[in-house]
């Protein structure tokens, strides 16, 4: 927990210095942005878990990827939310995971410009700004706030229906979205936080902060993990409605939540 969450806060410091400044941003052939920063924030990450675990593959969002078969690997995505970084928007965060096989074995983000840092691991407990942290009690979706990260669903617009559904449904809806989202399910400061379209870099770390605060999180197709292209994160209390009204199925195996 302490190295994924020491290589996030590298990356997000490094980042930081960039944060406000003119940049320079390019398309990636997905169409996402790119700048220097998120190149920088990744390498100063990198270069400090290389030195520390030199045998661990690691695999960026930006850098691409070493040691592939290493039984253990990193995943970074240093800049999450480079669209909100590059209009000066301070809802962004740096990411770090350690997996091995299918398993995450941490999961940190570190947002430097709100000056906030989560980090968990299995069977440790969610921790944020260093005390123990949980998702909220709320039982009711007329009292939720539900978060989305482009409500606009252009990646996956047969997502969209569902999405109006639950935004028709809960108290509040915003576009407060990429990690910073799922921050707030954690921190018991939103109920609902679901995403289209994500990346292994983008999930992995968002797994064990989710699940050790006391949430549920899958993906659209009601997977769990930080294999599938999408997720949906809520507390527990909210775990099976909000996924009803989404569309996702609730996969047998996962139990009933229990708030």
């Amino acid at each position: 927990m302490e190295a994924a969450l020491e290589s996030a806060r590298r990356a997000g410091e490094m980042a930081l210095a960039s944060f406000g400044r003119q940049l320079r941003v390019e398309a990636k052939p997905d169409g996402t942005p790119v700048t220097d920063a998120d190149r920088a924030a990744e390498s100063a990450a990198r270069e400090w878990i290389a030195r520390r675990f030199p045998d661990d593959g690691i695999l960026g969002e930006e850098l691409g990827s070493v040691r592939e078969q290493a039984p253990r690997r990193w995943l970074i995505d240093p800049i999450d939310g480079t669209k909100s970084f590059v209009r000066g928007v301070p809802l962004w965060g740096s990411l770090v995971a350690l997996v091995e096989g299918k398993d995450v074995l941490a999961g940190a983000a570190f947002f430097p410009a709100l000056g906030e840092r989560i980090v968990a691991a299995p069977g440790r407990g969610c921790w944020w700004n260093g005390a123990r942290c949980q998702v909220s009690a709320v039982a009711t979706l007329a009292h939720a706030l539900a978060l989305v990260t482009d409500e606009r669903f252009a990646a996956r617009p047969q997502r969209r229906a569902g999405w109006l559904n639950l935004a028709g449904a809960v108290a509040t809806s915003r576009t407060w979205g990429d990690a910073y989202g799922y921050l707030l399910v954690a921190t018991g400061r939103a109920e609902i936080m679901v995403d289209p379209v994500l990346s292994p870099w983008d999930a992995a770390p968002l797994v064990p902060i989710v699940q050790e605060a006391g949430g549920v999180y899958t993906d659209w197709d009601g997977g769990g993990g930080f294999a599938g292209e999408s997720a949906i994160a809520t507390n527990a209390a909210l775990a099976l409605e909000a996924r009803r009204l989404l569309g996702c199925p609730w996969p047998p195996h996962h139990g009933v939540p229990r708030a």
